[in-house]
This record gives structure tokens, sequence and C-alpha cells, in this order.
């Protein structure tokens, strides 16, 4: 009886030890799959290709380090990271390399003007220049259509600190534009959330993002209906966005 008990126990130590030598392999292999899955993401291949980031995985808190070339990249960055699958937490530890526009100055405004641009796919931020002098920005260009024309301005006046808009886009018919790649529910979140907060009429709302295949559902609350459906409104017009759920109350 004395036999088969250490037998038993034998047995059991062994099981146990086989478990613990496959845990770290396994956590290991869930860490590779979310440094390549950040690196292989949209938004890292698109808007931060020209940054230095470096991903690291360990039981599913992810560091970043690196520099980046704009302050909003950290963001973007750290958001999309963390909608991954397995991601627990992130440590954003990105700096920004290089001079940078004072808050609120002139060539502030205008990359920020660039970049809501750049997230939306109902205006062509590529055919856009974008100037500013002492909050007013000029619009020059092309645009598709009048009402491609009047978004691109709309768009540009909800930042902050733009005064006034001088639309001189002119409207001439551009090459149609390629689908392209697939964009990842992450991005698409990451993209979603960026846009939000660098909106002046939607920065201050606490609003919960989540996509799921291309579908994005909006939590939390707004002010008024109108609010509501402008959430709505630049959440539709993101790059890969196919629906939006908008499950958000009126206070």
């Amino acid at each position: 009886m004395r036999h088969f008990a250490l037998n038993a126990r034998h047995t059991l130590l062994t099981s146990v030890s086989l478990i613990m030598v496959g845990l770290p392999a396994q956590a290991s292999d869930q860490d590779r799959k979310i440094e390549a899955s950040a690196k292989s993401s949209y938004n890292f291949m698109t808007y931060l290709k020209g940054d230095n980031i470096k991903v690291d995985s360990s039981a599913g808190v992810v560091t970043l380090t690196g520099t980046v070339s704009r302050d909003y990249h950290k963001f973007l960055a750290q958001e999309t990271v963390a909608g991954l699958a397995g991601v627990k937490s992130v440590n954003n530890q990105l700096t920004v390399a290089g001079d940078q526009p004072a808050d609120h100055s002139d060539g502030w405004i205008t990359m920020k003007v660039k970049t809501v641009l750049a997230f939306h796919k109902h205006v062509s931020a590529s055919d856009t220049e974008v100037n500013t002098e002492n909050g007013v920005v000029t619009l020059t260009g092309k645009a598709d259509s009048a009402a491609q024309k009047q978004l691109t301005a709309e768009y540009a006046k909800d930042v902050d600190g733009v005064t006034e808009v001088r639309n001189n886009l002119t409207v001439a018919k551009l090459p149609p534009r390629t689908m392209g790649e697939k964009i990842d529910d992450t991005s698409i979140t990451a993209q979603v959330k960026s846009s939000l907060l660098f909106h002046k009429s939607t920065h201050a709302l606490a609003t919960k993002v989540t996509t799921r295949d291309g579908v994005v559902s909006l939590h939390g609350e707004a002010k008024n209906g109108a609010e509501r459906d402008l959430v709505t409104k630049l959440a539709e017009d993101i790059h890969g966005v196919k629906q939006v759920s908008n499950k958000m109350t009126v206070k």
C-alpha cells in the first residue's frame, strides 16, 4: 500500500512538473503572437511605419519603447496594442523625437487637421494641403465632389484652435481609390478613439469603443441626440468601418 502511495505521489509530481514546464512555452508563444500582431496591424504598417517602435510582451504585459515622430503616435500605438487578444496591460515608454510644435500653435493646428483628415475615408487627405496662420486654416488642393469639399472643411473646423476655415479646394474628379488591404479590428478601434479625441465636439466624451469584424460598438453618455449622432457620423467615416452600433445613452 505504501509502495502504491509513493508511486501515485511520484506520478502526480511528474504531471505537475510537465505542466509547469509547458506553461512558459505557451506564454512565450502567446507573447510572440502579440508582438507579431502589433507589428503587422494596419496602424503600425500605415501611420506608424516611419517610427522606431519596439514591442515586447511578457505574460500579456506589453512594453512599448523607442521613438515616434508625432505625439499622437504614442496614443495610436498604445490603443492599437491594447486591443490585441491576450494583452493585459500596456506600458507606454515611447518618446517623441525631434522638435514638436507648441500646443495650439499654427504648426500644431496644421498637424491636428492633417491627422483628422487622414483617419476619415470620405475625404482625401493626400489631395488636401493644409496651412494655418493665426488659427485660420486654408485648404487647397482637390476634392472629388462638392460634398467632399464641404465635409473636408467641416472636419477642419472641428479641430481645437481653428478659428476659421478658408476652403479653396477645387472640385475635380479624382482617380478611384482602391479598396486596399483589410483593416484589423484593433486598428479600427484605435482610429475611432483617436478621431473622437481630435474632434473638438467629441474630445471630452468618455466613449467606450469596441470593434468586431468591422462593426463598431459605442457605449457611454452624450449630452443630447445631436452629439450622439455626431459620434456615429465620425465613427462611420473611419477607414475599415462597415457598420456602427451606437448604444450611447443621452443624459
